[in-house]
């Protein structure tokens, strides 16, 4: 409660500030923190876990849902982080260690280990249908390996997946090895960001400073690719605003906005507090569709970078494609792959009003720079907005 007490006096004092500094706005964020006093309390309940919304691609929620219940060790949104952790959620991924699927099984692994998840037959380690099913078939196996080792029987689980059921059972629960240690911590973090959340998500310590790190880059240009580097002018997209804002208070963002969104839990739409990110997107039940996001600082308002030819500005976000939020926490954009299987690092384009296509180099999608899978800045109508 003491912790509580003083993440509050932070927000207010914090709130005061922006109230002096910015008029109509600072009102809407000062508003906002003091409701939060009586917003936010500590997650809670129980019950089977279920799936954000748009967490994992529709195609794959069935799946995901089902053979995430399998067994006690596992559920949906663990199992949505460990293929979001392996691949991207990508069924032609492969690694340079030969890893496949959307999955990631190596062939050995496979042979042994791949289910006819679908009776089609056959065992097809890319096609989603067997692979998800073998996914969680093998987690099963796992715990039951380690069923004896003391400890959690999750973090068993995943410790025996990392470094082998024989090293479980050796240390009596996860080595210490730092690899494993680490993995580990990354897929229960990620797990988070999956799970739809039962209760109030709490508050965000650093909010306050990445709202006010925004804050004072109002009226900067918009720039495709923007990092707000010297060399670009000081300018930004919109989840180079994002990636800055919370870098400044010590939080490392991937680039892109539709990884973003995994870098914490996800508030409801009447739970958002000042310094949520917010998202928007054309296909409201897919997060690798995201192609826009912004910081929340109350009152219904945003601080983004729109599209290019505007500046950064106060918008609403009350508007068809809102697809939803996340409470950023520190160990949630940790845990977020640096280098998965499916490219995430936006790079400016020499012409980003062109509506991108296949690449003619490589045959692969665009993917660079973009907002969202789309590939295409944000499209924030040009009526819309406060520019400053």
């Amino acid at each position: 409660m003491v912790g509580w007490l003083t993440v509050r006096k932070t927000w207010l004092l914090a709130a005061v500030a922006f109230s002096g500094s910015t008029g109509f706005i600072g009102l809407l964020v000062l508003g906002t923190f003091v409701a939060a006093g009586s917003m936010a309390g500590g997650a809670g309940g129980g019950g089977n876990v279920g799936l954000a919304k748009g967490a994992v691609p529709t195609t794959y929620q069935p799946l995901v849902q089902k053979w995430g219940n399998l067994c006690k060790a596992i559920n949906p949104a663990l199992l949505a982080a460990q293929l979001y952790q392996e691949s991207g959620f990508n069924p032609r991924a492969k690694s340079p260690a030969a890893a496949q699927g959307i999955a990631q099984f190596i062939p050995g692994t496979w042979a042994t280990h791949g289910i006819d998840g679908d009776g089609d037959g056959d065992r097809d380690v890319w096609d989603p249908k067997d692979a998800i099913p073998s996914a969680a078939s093998y987690d099963c196996k796992l715990a039951k390996y380690v069923k004896d080792a003391p400890g959690d029987p999750t973090k068993n689980m995943l410790a025996a997946y990392n470094a082998g059921a024989y090293a479980v059972l050796k240390y009596g629960g996860v080595p210490p090895y730092r690899e494993t240690q680490n993995y580990v911590k990354i897929i229960t973090t990620l797990e988070k960001s999956f799970a739809r959340p039962i209760g109030r998500v709490n508050p965000s310590q650093q909010a306050a400073g990445a709202i006010y790190y925004a804050q004072k880059k109002l009226g900067t240009e918009y720039l495709w690719g923007g990092n707000g580097t010297a060399d670009q002018g000081g300018k930004f997209d919109c989840s180079g605003l994002t990636l800055a804002a919370y870098r400044s208070v010590g939080i490392e963002l991937p680039r892109v906005a539709n990884d973003q969104y995994n870098a914490g839990p996800h508030p409801k739409r009447d739970e958002l507090l000042p310094g949520d990110l917010v998202f928007f997107s054309d296909d409201l039940s897919n997060s690798r569709a995201i192609r826009h996001v912004g910081i929340y600082v109350g009152g219904g308002y945003m601080i983004d970078a729109p599209r290019p030819g505007a500046v950064i500005r106060f918008d609403r976000i009350d508007t068809p494609d809102y697809f939803g939020a996340t409470r950023v926490t520190e160990d949630g954009a940790k845990a977020i792959p640096e280098e998965p299987v499916e490219k995430r690092v936006d790079k400016p384009r020499e012409k980003p009003e062109e509506k991108p296509g296949a690449d003619g180099e490589t045959g692969e999608p665009e993917e660079e720079p973009r907002e969202g899978a789309a590939g295409q800045p944000s499209g924030r109508p040009a009526d819309e907005g406060a520019e400053v």
